[in-house]
């Protein structure tokens, strides 16, 4: 079985990760954001290295999925392919930060991926407001993370928002993050914990 948590940056995605992997004893596949050669450079130039950063990305999760459905073990995974593909490649386009000669490479590298990977079991989407999400990340206090602007955060909500409105590739969990507070509050990760095995026992009701 494969869980996918997806959200934008800083909505609790590897937060809400280990809080599952703990309480299911489910295998956990991180986002490896803190060994990202490009990311650094990436924020103070999103121009010269958003193809590179975006091709790392596609590769690493696409690494990821082969390690998941290789495995056959119940596996959590913090954020999709999917979001690379649809939310921040496009974004980075259409702000003028990526040319459309890199980004048409960019998605004939992701449907030719795409084309042998199977999507998750069940989809988690972390939806937060920008203020929520600019909190969260301020708490954490990533030193790469210091420069995202508030236009930023803003373009990728909107797309993810029109991405989950047309999501239909298996079972799909939305969390409101604005008002769930499961990184603090155990009432509110027992609700999604109660929404999570109904959506599970429904996977296996099949």
């Amino acid at each position: 079985m494969h869980v996918a948590i997806a959200g934008n940056i800083g909505s609790g995605k590897t937060t809400l990760t280990s809080r599952l992997e703990k309480h299911y004893s489910w295998e956990a596949h991180y986002e490896d954001a803190d060994d990202n050669p490009y990311l650094n450079d990436f924020y103070q130039d999103m121009q010269r290295w958003s193809f590179n950063l975006q091709v790392y990305f596609l590769r690493s999760r696409f690494n990821q999925i082969v390690d998941i459905r290789q495995s056959g073990k119940k596996v959590i995974q913090d954020r999709t392919i999917y979001e690379d593909a649809f939310i921040f490649a496009p974004n980075l386009h259409a702000m003028g930060l990526m040319t459309t000669r890199d980004f048409n490479n960019y998605m004939d590298l992701f449907r030719l991926i795409a084309s042998f990977i199977q999507p998750p079991d069940l989809l988690i989407y972390l939806r937060a407001s920008v203020p929520t999400l600019v909190h969260q990340i301020q708490k954490r206090g990533r030193d790469y993370e210091n420069s995202i602007r508030l236009d930023y955060l803003k373009r990728l909500n909107e797309r993810y928002e029109a991405w989950i409105s047309t999501y239909n590739e298996g079972k799909l969990l939305i969390v409101d993050v604005d008002n769930n507070n499961f990184a603090e509050n155990p009432e509110d990760f027992g609700k999604i914990i109660q929404s999570i095995d109904s959506e599970i026992h429904g996977l296996f009701e099949k």
